[in-house]
């Protein structure tokens, strides 16, 4: 591998790192304030925003009380990069559970918002071939 090669590789390494850190953080702090704020507070609030969708309530109750814990689990793990390409995959999978969500309520300025966390996670899935600073990386490498 010449320089130019080596140099792209890692920029495109640090580029990786850069962007799975910057992710889990918003992620992480999704999840966090509103577990800091409590949980019950931000089910409450945000679950009248589906009032008068065919959710059910409970449904829509149950998930708005365990999404800050799953946001803040999803968040640690990628800015630790543990589990990546899974954990990239299970944050594809909430959001795709928030877009759902989202078009019940026919909120399509949120929706576009969340299409943007959408491409992001395909961007870093498609691109775990450059995940070398992360806690996978190291394991990987002592085994």
């Amino acid at each position: 591998m010449d320089m130019d090669s080596t140099q792209e590789l890692k920029d495109k390494q640090l580029a990786f790192a850069i962007f799975r850190l910057t992710m889990g953080v918003n992620i992480f702090l999704h999840g966090f304030v509103r577990i800091v704020g409590g949980a019950d507070g931000f089910a409450d609030k945000t679950q009248a925003s589906f009032n008068g969708t065919m959710l059910p309530e409970f449904a829509v109750r149950s998930f708005l009380l365990v999404l800050p814990f799953i946001e803040a689990l999803l968040g640690l793990t990628q800015i630790l990069g543990i589990g990546t390409r899974w954990t990239l995959a299970a944050g594809g999978l909430l959001m795709t559970t928030l877009v759902l969500g989202t078009a019940f309520r026919s909120d399509w300025n949120a929706l576009g918002t969340q299409m943007i966390y959408v491409i992001g996670y395909f961007l870093l899935l498609s691109n775990t071939r450059y995940n070398a600073f992360s806690l996978d990386a190291i394991l990987a490498r002592r085994a």
